[in-house]
Order: structure tokens, then C-alpha cells, then sequence
């Protein structure tokens, strides 16, 4: 992967990495009644969002600070309002809109864009939007009650679901700075993609993470020095996130630093717990990079890897973060060998779908002890694999892509390119 920039990974291989009966299945071009019910579905979440008597209110924090900006006051006055200073310019064309617009444009809008992180997914595994997979992917999303929240909030976290997959894409590409323009572009408005950054530390791309750093840092000195008081971001916003937000906000929480201790955990001890399986993850990042196999698979569960170690252990650690790495997570389902073919990987999402009731956790102050479920699950279950596939010497190699093998050869040659058979 390192080309002239380093020297190369080398890595033994355990990961098949190539499609299968079944993922040749889930690739076909699904009927049109199928995909018109897949639509219908995912409407009708959307409807039902629209439906209620309050819609966007994330969105409208954002839309606030820039109204703040243009009567002449800081943003960061309103000490809900989180992100770095480039949103509240990125922000303003929606102050052009009334209350009542924005009520119905905004939950389509995230809606949408949602469908896009979804598509971009599948085109990491070169997956047509008219699939089978992609039918399953836009049904589960109207089912999915993370979607359901994130498109009635309105929340930001819906660029990151886009700006994720893109980069991997362009990424799987060999178009490295492109991707990480891509990333800081979406750090500029959300810093959600900070872990994201390792993974082009992984790779060895120097000159793609000074653009990913570069990027947001640029934005937001620029948009800071156009708005008033830009130091409350320091004074203010930081410290209330450091804190874990407040009353209002924590029992929708999903951090292990915030559900433990509501469940008789000391904090100290969440705090070091939930610290040694962020590190743990993180390890398996690295070790999941260097097992090599599908390209596509092999980008998708790291940098997976990387978000959730980061959603184990930071404060808030909402549900909808979930639509950030799920989506490709999903789409890896073709691909042989993936994490996402385990049955384990779909248990912790059960708790999600929105026609499972579940006694005692179905209220919004409570649904954060299923939604570290998820996150714990499918950080567990990708960890697992990863542990599983890591690096056996005398194994499979793979060199800038391709896979060779030095087992012995009884017919002569121990060197034998195998990176046709997958």
C-alpha cells in the first residue's frame, strides 16, 4: 500500500477476500416490486418523522448560531451549539428559509442524504444501487431506529455517514488525498472523523493526512477569525463536551464512560474500563490492516475499527453515530471472509429495528443501555475477526495488493502468485 512512500506491507494473509454464490446473489439487479418496496419503507420512516411535532431540532442549534453570527453575536453563546466554527458559515444559506420550511425540508433533506452515504457504500464493493444488497440496505434503514432519530434530529452526523464511505472509495482507488480532503472537509464541520485519521497513518500516506489535518485547520482559522469571540469555543463549548454534555443530554448517552455508571459502576473504574477496550480496539485496527485480503473489506473494517473505539470510550456516544460505519459495514456482506457474514455482527442490531419492542427500554432516556449493545457488539464482533485473520508466518502474503504465497511447493517454485484466485 505504500508504493514509493515507504516500504511495503507486507502482511500474512488469512482473509479470502473474494466473492462467492452468495455474494454474486446479493449484487443482482433486484426486481422493480422489490426496490418500490424498499423505497415505500424508507418513505414511510420519513413520513412518520414528519409526522410528529418536532423535527430538525439539531439542525436548528446549527441554524441558530449562524441567525447569532449574522445579528453580530458569537455563536458560541449557545452552549449546545458543538461544532467547530466552518458549520455556522456552512449554515447560513438556511437562515434564508422560514421555521416552517425547514420544519418539512430538513428531515427529507438528512433523509436523502442518508440514501447517499448508502450508495457510496456499496460502490466501495462495486455494488449497483439496483441490487438485492441495496434493496435490503434502504428497507433496513426505514426499519432502523438510529435513521429514524437521526433524520427527526436533523443531526449533522449524516455527512460524516457520507463523507465515511466516500473516502474509503476513493481510498480503495488509490486516490488517497483526494480521500483525505474528503475527511477533513467533514472534520471542518463535525469533527466526528478524527479517529479516521489513523487509518491513513495505517497506510502510510504522509502527504494525504497533512491534507486531512490541514483542511479542517484551515476552515476553521478562517471562519474563526470571521465571527466574534471565537475563544468560547475553548472557554465554553470544550469543557461542556469534556464533561459529557449535561442532564439533558446524558441518558441518551451510549458511551461505556456514561452507561456504566448508571448501571452501579464506580466511575473510575468505567473511565479504565471503557480506556483498555478503546485500546484494545485500536490494536485490532492495526492488526486487521495488516492481515491484508479484499481491499475494500480490509479498509472498511479498519477504519470501522478506528470509529468504534473512539464511540466505546468518548463523551456523548449517540446512536445514530451507528449509521456512520454500518452502512459499508453491510455492504462488505459480499465479499467472502467478511466480518458482516457472521451471524454475530446482526444479533446486536436486532435491539435496533423498530417493530422489536423491548420491556423496561423502549423509553428515550432509556435506550441507551440498548444502544451500547450495538456498539459494544459489533465492535466485538469485528475485533474477533480481526484476531482470527491477524498475521501467521508461512502464510499467504500480500504485496501492494496482491497475494502470493511461500508455502512449499512440491512442484518447484516456492514463490507462487496466487493473487488471481483470490
Amino acid at each position: 500500500m505504500s508504493g514509493s512512500r515507504g516500504a511495503p506491507d507486507v502482511v500474512h494473509s488469512r482473509w479470502p477476500g473474494s466473492a462467492d454464490a452468495l455474494g454474486r446473489w446479493l449484487r443482482g439487479r433486484a426486481p422493480r416490486p422489490l426496490l418500490g418496496a424498499a423505497l415505500l419503507v424508507f418513505a414511510l420512516d420519513v413520513a412518520r418523522v414528519l409526522a410528529g411535532t418536532r423535527t430538525g431540532i439539531d439542525n436548528a442549534v446549527v441554524v441558530r448560531a449562524a441567525r447569532t453570527l449574522l445579528d453580530g453575536g458569537s455563536p458560541y453563546t449557545d452552549k449546545r451549539f458543538l461544532y467547530l466554527p466552518g458549520a455556522v458559515f456552512a449554515a447560513l444559506p438556511q437562515t434564508l428559509a422560514g421555521d416552517r420550511v425547514l420544519f418539512y425540508a430538513v428531515p427529507v433533506a438528512t433523509a436523502l442524504l442518508g440514501l447517499v452515504g448508502v450508495l457510496a457504500s456499496l460502490r466501495i464493493f462495486d455494488v449497483r444501487a439496483d441490487s438485492r444488497l441495496a434493496a435490503a440496505l434502504v428497507a433496513g434503514l426505514g426499519l432502523f431506529e438510529p435513521f429514524h432519530g437521526l433524520v427527526s434530529l436533523g443531526n449533522w452526523t449524516v455527512l460524516s455517514a457520507i463523507a465515511f464511505p466516500v473516502t474509503l472509495l476513493l481510498a480503495r482507488r488509490g486516490h488517497w488525498c483526494a480521500a483525505a480532503v474528503v475527511t477533513g472537509a467533514a472534520i471542518a464541520l463535525k469533527p466526528m472523523l478524527v479517529p479516521l485519521l489513523l487509518l491513513f497513518v495505517l497506510a502510510r500516506r504522509w502527504r494525504a493526512l497533512a491534507w486531512a489535518v490541514g483542511v479542517p485547520a484551515a476552515v476553521s482559522l478562517a471562519a474563526a477569525s470571521a465571527m466574534p469571540r471565537p475563544g468560547r469555543f475553548f472557554t465554553r463549548t470544550l469543557p461542556f463536551l469534556l464533561h459529557g454534555q449535561d442532564s439533558y443530554a446524558r441518558p441518551f448517552d451510549a458511551s461505556w464512560t456514561t452507561v456504566l455508571p448508571r448501571l452501579g459502576v464506580p466511575s473510575p473504574l468505567a473511565f479504565a474500563l471503557a480506556g483498555a477496550a478503546a485500546l484494545t480496539v485500536l490494536a485490532l485496527a492495526r492488526v486487521r490492516w495488516r492481515a491484508g485480503g479484499d481491499e475494500g473489506a480490509r479498509l472498511v473494517e479498519c477504519a470501522s475499527l478506528l470509529m468504534l473505539a473512539a464511540f466505546l470510550v468518548s463523551r456523548p456516544s449517540f446512536q445514530h453515530y451507528m449509521l456512520v460505519v454500518l452502512p459499508s459495514l453491510v455492504a462488505s456482506v459480499v465479499v467472502r471472509g467478511a466480518a458482516a457474514r457472521s451471524v454475530w455482527f446482526w444479533l446486536p442490531l436486532l435491539p435496533e429495528l423498530a417493530a422489536v419492542r423491548w420491556p423496561y427500554l423502549d423509553s428515550a432516556r432509556r435506550h441507551a443501555f440498548r444502544d451500547i449493545v450495538m456498539i459494544t457488539g459489533v465492535a466485538a464482533v469485528l475485533a474477533v475477526r480481526a484476531w482470527r485473520g491477524r498475521a501467521r508466518p508461512g502464510r499467504d502474503v500480500t504485496v501492494s495488493g496482491r497475494v502470493y504465497s511461500f508455502r512449499g511447493d512440491p512442484e518447484g517454485g516456492d514463490h507462487v502468485d496466487r493473487s488471481e484466485t483470490g
